[in-house]
C-alpha cells in the first residue's frame, strides 16, 4: 500500500499499523509501549499522529494503514499530546539515571533526549515496590524504575506462553510482578528472559555477571553455545533430543564435531560451566544428552550429506593422528586434496587411543568414528611414521603440512626433575597402561597433580593392584582442573584425595644420590598460592606432613617433545609459534590442536583443526568453506508454554529415553532471546535521512 507520511509518500505493508509503517519507512515517531515483536497496548500515548479524514489524533499503534492514508507526525497538537504523555510516564520515574545498569542503553532516556526533556524534571521516589519478586540467581529486579509500559507481561504471555507477570496491587501502589506477588521460582517461569529484552528500562534487568561482556551480545546470550570451543547448536540439539528425534540431533552437532561419541564419554563440557540453569541448581547434562543421542542414532542421516570435492591435484601431509590431526585430514580430503597422516605409534587415536584409560573411553569406540571419518573421507594413515622435519615434507611431493602431534611429555615442577626410577610422568603412565603396561606399579602410590591426567593415573593405579593410593594438589577442592564425576569416581573406587598442599619430594636419606628410589612426597598444607616474579608464592598454613611412597606419580601438565631439529618456531615450553590461522614461521606448514594451545581439551583440539583446514584449504587455492549443513533449520517456535513446577525440576542421569526427555526440557531455550528484535531509538542511522 501507498500512504503520505509528512508529505512524503512511502510503501507499507498491508495489515501494519501505522506505527510500524512509519519506523518501516524511516520516519521515527516516538513510543514505548509498542514493540515489533509484541500486539500494541496504546498505552503509553506517545505514537499520536494525524491522519485525514479523522478527528483529532490517534493511536499509531492501533491504526491500520490503509492505501492513500495522510499522516502527519510532528503537528503542534500531536507534540503538545506527547509531552503530557511523557510528563505522566515520568511522574513516577526516579532521577538517578547514572546509578542505573541501563544508563546509556535506555529507551527512555533516549526518548527524554528526543523530546528535549531535561533530567531535572524526574524526581525522589520512594517506592515499597522497589524489589517486589526480586530473584538474583537470573534476574535483578529494580521495579521502582518501571514505567508500567506492560512489555514484560506481554512477552510473557502474548510471546511465551507463560503468562506468569501481571500488574499486582500493594498499598495502593500498582506494580509488575509474578502473579500472587511471589518469587519466579515459585512460579512456572521458564527464565527465558524475554522480559529483560523487551524491557525499555532498567526495571527488569539480567543478574550482575549472567552473561560474560567480553563477546558480542548475541553470542553471549547463548552461554553454553559460546562456551563450547566448537559453537555447537547446543539449544537446538537438546531440543530435539528430548523429542526423541536422535538423528536430527545428531546432524546438529554433527556439523562442528568429528568425535561426538566419544566426546559423549570425556568431554570436558565446559559449555555446561556458565548454563543459566545452573543458577537455579544444576546445569543441563549436556554432554550425557549427545551421548545417548549418538548411541541411539540407528539412521546416521547426516552421512547423506557430506560431499567430497573433485580432486585438487594438491598433496597435504598430516604429522599426528589425533583428535586434531584426524579432524583436519577429514576437512581437508572433502575438499578435494589428497591427504595422508602419518602417526608415530602403531594405531591412530593420540591421546583418544594412548592417553585416555579405557576405563573412562573404550577402544572400540574411538575405532568406530576413526573409520566413520575415513569412510565418508578417505584419507591414509600411515602408522610407525616419525617425523623428525617437518618442512622436509614439502620437499617430499606435499604442498602442505599440518603439524598436530600434541603434547606428548609429561612437564614436572623443578624440585621433581630428576631420574628416580620410581617417578612415572602421568602421561607416560596413561599411554604405558593403555599399551597393556602397569609399570609394576604395587605397594603405596602417590599422584601429584589435580587435573583429568592426574585422576586418570590415579584410577590407573587402583586397577593396577597397588595397597593405596593418594593424590595431592595444590589447588583446592573448589578449583580442582578435574571434572566433578571423575573426583567422585576416583573417591569411590578408593582414592584418597588431598588438596590444597603444596607436594615436594622426600629422598630415601639426606644426600642420597638422584638415581636412589624417591621415599615419598611432603605435603605442606597452604590458604592459596599464586606465580609472581620468584615462581610459585605459597602462604603456609600448619605442619607438613610426609606420604611414603613405593611409586610417585607426576601429573602436573605436559608439553611437546620437539626439538630445534623440527623446523618450526616454538614458544617456551616447546609449543609450536602460530599465526591467528595455525601457519607457523615456514610457509606451507601449519598447526593446530595442543601442540599449539598446551594440555587442551578434545573439543577444542576438534574446533582448532576445523579452522586450520580452513587456512590450509585457502592457501592452496581453495574457498576455505568448511562449514556443514546436515540439518534443514526452521524459524523458532517462541511459545514456551508452562511446565508445573519448572525451577525445581532435577538433573538427571539420560540413561533411557524418558530421562532425556526430563532432562531436555531442564533447558531455559536462551537462544530465543536472540530472535526478539531489539528496541527502537531515534539516533538509528534509518531515521536521520528523514529527521534531516
Amino acid at each position: 500500500m501507498h500512504i503520505t507520511v509528512d508529505g512524503r509518500q512511502v510503501e507499507a505493508a498491508a495489515g501494519v499499523d501505522v506505527l510500524r509503517a512509519c519506523l518501516d519507512a524511516g520516519v521515527y515517531v516516538p513510543h514505548l509501549c509498542a514493540h515489533p515483536d509484541l500486539p500494541a497496548s496504546g498505552g503509553c500515548r506517545l505514537c499520536v499522529v494525524e491522519v485525514d479524514g479523522v478527528d483529532g489524533p490517534v493511536q499509531a499503534c492501533e491504526t491500520p494503514v490503509a492505501d492513500g492514508l495522510v499522516v502527519r507526525t510532528r503537528t503542534p497538537e500531536v507534540e503538545a499530546i506527547r509531552a503530557l504523555a511523557l510528563e505522566l510516564v515520568l511522574a513516577p520515574h526516579p532521577k538517578d539515571c547514572t546509578s542505573c545498569a541501563a544508563y546509556l542503553n535506555c529507551e527512555l532516556q533516549a526518548l527524554m533526549q528526543y523530546m528535549g526533556v531535561v533530567h531535572s524534571r524526574l524526581r525522589e521516589i520512594d517506592k515499597s515496590t522497589a524489589t517486589v519478586g526480586h530473584s538474583d540467581t537470573i534476574f535483578a529486579k529494580e521495579m521502582f524504575r518501571c514505567i508500567q509500559c506492560t512489555r514484560c507481561i506481554r512477552a510473557c504471555d502474548d510471546l511465551r506462553g507463560v503468562g506468569i507477570l501481571t500488574l499486582n496491587e500493594r498499598d495502593g501502589e500498582v506494580f509488575v510482578g509474578p502473579r500472587d506477588d511471589v518469587g519466579h521460582e515459585l512460579t512456572d517461569c521458564r527464565f527465558c528472559g524475554a522480559c529483560v529484552e523487551v524491557c525499555p528500562t532498567g526495571s527488569i534487568m539480567d543478574a550482575p555477571g549472567l552473561f560474560r561482556t567480553d563477546v558480542p551480545k548475541a553470542q553471549a546470550m547463548v552461554p553454553c553455545q559460546n562456551n563450547c570451543p566448537a559453537h555447537t547448536d547446543i539449544p537446538l540439539y537438546l531440543k530435539l533430543a528430548g523429542e526423541g528425534r536422535y538423528a536430527d540431533s545428531v546432524s546438529v552437532f554433527r556439523e562442528k564435531l568429528t568425535f561426538p561419541l566419544s566426546l559423549g564419554y570425556v568431554c570436558s563440557h565446559v559449555c555446561e560451566s556458565d548454563c543459566k540453569r545452573g543458577r537455579l541448581d544444576d546445569p543441563l547434562s549436556i554432554r550425557s544428552v549427545k551421548r545417548f543421542a549418538v548411541e541411539n542414532d540407528t539412521e546416521q542421516r547426516w552421512r547423506s550429506f557430506v560431499a567430497v570435492a573433485p580432486s585438487t591435484g594438491r598433496r597435504v601431509a598430516v604429522v599426528g593422528g589425533g583428535p586434531a590431526g584426524l579432524t583436519s585430514a577429514y576437512y581437508l580430503t572433502r575438499k578435494g586434496h589428497a591427504v595422508t597422516v602419518l602417526e608415530r605409534q602403531a594405531r591412530p587415536g593420540g591421546m583418544l587411543t594412548h592417553g585416555i584409560p579405557v576405563h573412562r573411553l573404550p577402544r572400540e569406540v574411538v575405532e568406530a568414528e576413526i573409520g566413520i571419518l575415513r569412510a565418508d573421507a578417505p584419507f591414509e594413515i600411515e602408522t610407525g611414521v616419525d617425523v623428525t622435519d617437518a618442512p622436509a615434507l614439502l620437499g617430499q611431493g606435499y604442498d602442505a603440512v599440518v603439524v598436530a602431534v600434541g603434547a606428548q611429555a609429561g612437564r614436572r615442577p623443578g624440585e621433581f626433575e630428576g631420574p628416580w626410577p620410581n617417578v612415572l610422568d602421568g602421561v607416560d603412565l596413561c599411554r604405558r597402561w593403555s599399551e597393556g603396561d602397569d609399570c609394576g606399579l604395587s605397594g603405596a602410590v602417590v599422584v601429584v597433580g589435580g587435573g583429568n591426567v592426574a585422576f586418570d593415573c590415579a584410577r590407573i593405579a587402583t586397577r593396577a593392584g597397588t595397597d593405596r593410593v593418594s593424590l595431592v594438589c595444590l589447588e583446592p577442592r573448589a578449583a580442582l582442573l578435574a571434572d566433578p564425576e571423575e573426583v567422585e569416581a576416583a573417591e569411590a573406587e578408593g582414592v584418597q584425595v588431598t588438596t590444597s598442599v603444596a607436594p615436594s619430594p622426600v629422598s630415601t636419606s639426606p644426600g642420597a644420590a638422584l638415581d636412589a628410589r624417591l621415599a615419598g612426597v611432603r605435603v605442606q598444607p597452604i590458604s592459596g598460592f599464586r606465580f609472581g616474579a620468584q615462581g610459585l608464592e605459597l602462604d603456609v598454613e600448619g605442619p607438613a606432613r610426609e606420604l611414603l611412597a613405593d611409586w610417585v606419580v607426576v601429573a602436573t601438565g605436559q608439553q611437546t617433545d620437539l626439538t630445534d631439529a623440527f623446523g618450526v618456531g616454538r614458544r617456551p615450553g616447546g609449543l609450536v609459534l602460530t599465526g591467528p590461522d595455525g601457519r607457523t614461521d615456514r610457509p606451507g606448514v601449519f598447526a593446530a590442536g595442543d601442540v599449539v594451545s598446551g594440555t587442551s581439551s578434545v573439543v577444542a583440539a576438534i574446533a582448532a583443526a576445523r579452522a586450520v583446514a580452513s587456512a590450509v584449504d585457502r592457501h592452496l587455492g581453495g574457498d576455505g568453506d568448511v562449514e556443514d549443513h546436515f540439518y534443514d533449520r526452521t524459524a523458532h517456535d517462541p511459545v514456551l508454554g508452562t511446565v508445573p513446577g519448572f525451577a525445581w525440576l532435577h538433573r538427571t542421569d539420560c540413561h533411557t529415553p524418558e530421562a532425556v526427555t526430563a532432562e531436555a526440557s531442564r533447558c531455559l531455550r536462551c537462544d530465543l532471546r536472540r530472535d526478539i528484535q531489539p528496541g527502537t531509538y531515534w539516533t538509528d542511522p534509518a531515521y536521520q535521512g528523514a529527521r534531516r
